[in-house]
């Protein structure tokens, strides 16, 4: 990306505190020349952003919001969104972007992991391999495959998709669920419904992938009825937020059962209290808010930024928008 077809001829102010490398801040001001990148930390930040048109920050207060008085737009370093912040900015006009994305392919990796570690029953080979013993006896008729296994992703944002984009090279089938009706059918998807045909869906997954932002209508989404409307013997996956699950709920079908396992990266409370039962459920995979961490993400960020940079030189349309109603 370049600023050259920019009719931007005054110099931009572009305030950084999120954690770009110095090869970052290096790429960025010799493709942007007539844009000034400050760096800001925690302390100085309120300071820097009096005078900043743009930011790239983790997050501002309110103090920040209210000293910020030339700008223009706002890239977050996450994909989630400070409520109070969207608020605030919202009411003065001022778009907020997001990273979301930038650890699509990890976490739908992370995903994947987790389904073959309960297929090749890995935790509890591990466990045999800890106490140091040969388990080959009960091994064949306990694993599966995931050829042919019904997958239903809920939330078709960037992590849901990368998810079906790696589980159909399993052979997998897959059915998404998405909160607006009548979108295009995303590639790799057998069929999409919404989140009110959710149980429909539910009855004849095998495994649930769960990679939703936490909102209003999601929070507790997976309580008791909606995990009793689940196939026997599924597997639920969790990336998007500790809260979609009624954890006391969660608890009680691992432990009778009625789900065969858990694959838990996020997890309400957060982080999990060390008497949780489910540290101890031998069908639980928990992975303590780790699916999001990669090597390329500020590579991928960065990527975004140089976008949106662009774009807000041009006085283009931004990506990644955050909807202030929505929170996403």
């Amino acid at each position: 990306m370049s600023e050259s077809a920019s009719t931007t001829r005054e110099r931009t102010k572009l305030v950084v505190t999120v954690p770009l490398t110095d090869a970052h801040l290096a790429r960025l001001r010799q493709r942007f020349p007539l844009v000034d990148v400050t760096v800001a930390t925690s302390d100085d930040l309120t300071t820097a952003i009096a005078t900043a048109d743009a930011a790239a920050v983790w997050g501002l207060t309110g103090e920040q919001v209210a000293a910020a008085g030339r700008l223009r737009w706002v890239q977050t370093g996450g994909a989630g969104i400070d409520p109070a912040m969207l608020a605030a900015l919202a009411a003065r006009g001022v778009p907020v972007t997001n990273n979301s994305g930038v650890h699509a392919i990890n976490i739908g990796e992370h995903v994947l992991a987790m389904m073959l570690a309960f297929a090749r029953r890995l935790p509890d080979l591990l466990r045999a391999q800890d106490r140091h013993e040969w388990r080959d006896d009960w091994y064949s008729d306990r694993v599966f495959e995931l050829q042919g296994q019904h997958l239903v992703v809920v939330g078709l944002g960037d992590l849901g998709l990368s998810v079906a984009d790696r589980a159909v090279g399993f052979g997998m089938r897959i059915t998404g669920v998405r909160r607006r009706p009548g979108r295009p059918l995303p590639a790799n998807f057998g069929a999409v419904t919404t989140l009110d045909d959710l149980p429909a869906a539910l009855a004849t997954a095998d495994h649930v992938a769960l990679c939703l932002p936490l909102t209003d209508r999601t929070r507790g989404l997976f309580n008791a009825e909606m995990i009793a409307r689940t196939k026997p013997g599924a597997f639920l996956y969790n990336v998007g937020r500790g809260q979609l699950v009624d954890t006391d709920a969660l608890i009680a079908a691992l432990q009778t059962g009625h789900l065969a396992g858990a694959g838990l990266d996020v997890t309400d409370p957060e982080p999990l209290p060390p008497d949780s039962p489910l540290w101890d459920l031998g069908n639980v995979i928990i992975t303590a808010h780790t699916s999001g961490g990669t090597p390329h993400y500020w590579d991928r960020g960065l990527d975004i930024l140089e976008t949106n940079l662009t774009r807000f030189l041009n006085g283009q349309p931004l990506t990644n928008v955050v909807d202030p109603a929505e929170g996403y």
